[in-house]
């Protein structure tokens, strides 16, 4: 490749993002690496760089990203930005549920050098990319109806209204919420509602309920 990729590197892990520097620098032969350890670094990262960043690389388990909310709040923010999941975990629903919910490529951090470079190379190329293992099963095992469902129901929700989300799951009131965003509570009020419409739900507490399926249920063993 002779042209030059920006990609940033978001992992709360210093170790891991230096072996993904390396991988990614023995793999590729222009390319420009960005770091943030918190999905908020990130998206900081990304308005310091805007318009410039070709891919992120996104680890699930980050300060910030409760669950798959935060991979939602960057495809919904930066929609022509490529996300990549880069996990520890390696469980099925984990695999299926990040494709569903938007990334481009699902890579284990158990990856050989060769395959994260293969990986990014085909998402910077447009494809999508995951083990043949994980491809495998996705082809062949049962369709995740309520993934699909709950990826289109969440996808409608603009940013600023998952946030809202995130910060109803964290039962904070709406007073608490006005502040916390510096806006009126006659505004998120209005994102309540919208939420609520989007979700096809009537309650807060509905909402908040399908906000949770969001989590992760396997335990942080990203190291």
């Amino acid at each position: 490749m002779s042209e030059t990729f920006q990609i940033l590197i978001a992992d709360d892990h210093p170790l891991v993002r230096g072996a993904l520097k390396q991988a990614l620098s023995t793999e590729l032969d222009n390319v420009t690496l960005y770091e943030a350890g918190s999905l908020f670094e990130a998206i900081e990262q990304i308005e310091a760089h805007k318009g410039d960043i070709d891919l992120v690389l996104l680890d699930l388990h980050m300060p910030g990203m409760n669950g798959f909310t935060g991979l939602f709040t960057l495809r919904a923010s930066y929609p022509d930005i490529p996300v990549s999941i880069v996990s520890a975990s390696q469980d099925m629903p984990v695999v299926r549920r990040s494709i569903e919910y938007g990334a481009s490529a699902f890579v284990p951090k158990s990856a050989p050098v060769d395959q994260i470079g293969l990986a990014v190379k085909t998402v910077l190329d447009g494809g999508m990319w995951m083990p043949d293992w994980a491809r495998d099963a996705m082809e062949n095992g049962p369709a995740d109806d309520e993934a699909t469902n709950l990826a289109e129901k969440i996808g409608q929700l603009t940013p600023q209204q998952l946030r809202v989300l995130n910060m109803l799951t964290e039962g904070k009131l709406n007073k608490q919420i006005a502040y916390e965003l510096d806006v009126t509570e006659a505004t998120v009020k209005a994102h309540v509602s919208a939420i609520l419409r989007k979700l096809s739900v009537h309650s807060r507490t509905q909402a908040v309920i399908i906000a949770r399926e969001l989590q992760l249920q396997e335990p942080a063993i990203e190291t």
